[in-house]
């Protein structure tokens, strides 16, 4: 018998500290609106507490989640988080949630880094678990982000843009059709352009990398071509529907990486699709990477947004660069069959 993989339950969490474009404008001493709000869609942003980290913001995702989804954390049977945000370098933050969850032994647990493509490619490998292996029947996939904590809060160009959250889901096995098709794609040549490049081997943290406070901060290095985007996601998306045999046309939701409002309006126009149809969230939560998309669908669902057997088309793209997407037909089963 084939099994399939179903979305049984969705959570998202965000920090309670709210910054403002008004706040941040303050500080940097020009007003950033007309670019942040206009041109990339994000109001507001939520930021970490001091005290509050990754997995704060990752445990209170999987909770609503499995709450959703009708489960105990001892049902689930598979704990995966995407993030490059880690709660420590080692071990991995999936074993911080895991205990924090008091789930059972016989859970195991692992982090997926994909930069911001990290929550696609953690959904890819969790169905492909269920699918294949029927030892696997409830998994917990959750993206954190808490990239305030690597922010200059004086570079504009990323503090302006970067927040913090978190969003999960319980993939189930079921007897029906929920997880369609999913593709990965990667450019290393590009990966040099963004991230946080001190802390790890190749430079770890000196007195001399502190006081320079440059390479221990997340950085744009080099700008990544609009094609990247535009002409990337239109194309990766057209060959998991083209697998599927599904047309443009059929699909119901798009959720893309919430980074720029702009960009999502000209992929949705090269499409032929109506931007009614993309759900976005980056107005009053910014940009969390890894994070967005779980979150996005969770808001797609408490704002009644998503019927059942509703085709959704889920696409990421982020430093690395990486790149994923993958399509469901909408069957939240409470509970696995």
């Amino acid at each position: 018998m084939t099994r399939y993989a179903t979305i049984t339950g969705t959570g998202s969490y965000v920090p309670e500290k709210v910054v403002t474009n008004a706040e941040l404008s303050a500080a940097l001493g020009e007003d950033i609106d007309p670019f942040v709000s206009g041109t990339l869609g994000i109001r507001e942003r939520r930021f970490c507490a001091p005290e509050e980290s990754t997995a704060d913001l990752a445990e209170q995702a999987a909770r609503r989640a499995m709450e959703s989804a009708g489960v105990a954390p001892s049902e689930i049977d598979l704990l995966i988080v995407s993030t490059d945000t880690p709660e420590y370098i080692t071990p991995a933050t999936a074993s911080a949630v895991h205990g924090r969850l008091k789930m059972e032994g016989s859970t195991g647990a692992f982090d997926i880094n994909a930069g911001c493509a990290g929550f696609v490619t953690a959904l890819d490998t969790a169905w492909k678990y269920i699918a294949s292996d029927d030892r696997y029947d409830r998994i917990l996939v959750v993206g954190a982000y808490a990239m305030s904590k690597f922010l200059d809060r004086a570079d504009k160009k990323t503090s302006t843009i970067f927040a913090d959250g978190a969003g999960a889901v319980v993939l189930g096995h079921s007897l029906h059709r929920g997880i369609l098709a999913s593709e990965l794609y990667a450019d290393g040549s590009l990966s040099s352009g963004m991230g946080v490049f001190a802390g790890g081997t190749a430079e770890p943290i000196t007195e001399a990398v502190l006081a320079s406070g440059y390479r221990n901060h997340l950085r744009f290095v080099q700008k990544y071509p609009a094609s990247v985007n535009e002409e990337g996601w239109p194309r990766i998306a057209r060959a998991v529907l083209g697998r599927i045999g599904r047309r443009v046309e059929d699909v119901d939701m798009w959720l893309w990486t919430q980074v720029n409002l702009s960009t999502i309006r000209i992929v949705m126009a090269s499409l032929g699709e109506p931007f009614e149809k993309a759900h976005t969230v980056m107005g009053k939560w910014g940009y969390t990477g890894s994070a967005c998309l779980p979150m996005a669908m969770d808001d797609a669902v408490k704002s009644g947004r998503l019927n059942r057997g509703d085709l959704v088309m889920l696409t990421a793209s982020g430093a690395g660069l990486a790149m994923g997407c993958l399509a469901l037909e909408w069957n939240p089963e409470r509970r696995a069959a």
